[in-house]
């Protein structure tokens, strides 16, 4: 919600180019200067569910989990800097399950004014089986959520 030293901001993120494009978008269409800017990430282990032979193996799990945190940093990394080029206050925060829950949990928590997500463009076909992050937070946000389409669905489905 806004307050006194501006809105807080929840931008969920991801090492997609689609969530790089959201952050972009919203910095240069929606964003206030007093903002305070929550990226969020919720790191998604589908390498771990798509070997779920080797997850017997607990060194196996215990490398494609420092793999994943590897990524993270580096996602961490890579953001904190935009934020510190572009001089915006703001902070990353990690959560854990379903990504839409996750970030609608953080809105809640950071008591945010807004949600901004990117999104892949997914047919209907495809976001009935795999699901839409940016769908779940439209359907299931308290506050207001800024969708931001990188390119025509038609360039994604080739």
């Amino acid at each position: 919600m806004a307050t006194e030293e501006g809105r807080n901001v929840v931008i969920a993120i991801d090492d997609s180019e689609f969530s790089e494009y959201a952050f972009d978008f919203y910095m240069d269409h929606a964003h206030r200067g007093s903002d305070h800017i929550i990226l969020v990430h919720v790191p998604e282990y589908t390498h771990l569910s798509q070997a779920p032979a080797l997850l017997t193996d607990p060194v196996v799990v215990a490398e494609l989990i420092k793999e994943e945190e590897v990524k993270v940093k580096h996602l961490v990394d890579k953001y904190s800097e935009k934020m510190k080029k572009i001089h915006v206050r703001g902070k990353v925060k990690q959560m854990t399950g379903k990504v839409g829950e996750a970030i609608i949990e953080a809105a809640k928590g950071e008591n945010a004014a807004m949600i901004v997500v990117g999104t892949r463009g997914m047919g209907k076909m495809r976001r009935t089986f795999l699901g839409s992050v940016s769908d779940y937070c439209l359907h299931h946000s308290p506050v207001p959520v800024l969708v931001c389409r990188h390119k025509p669905v038609n360039e994604h489905k080739k």
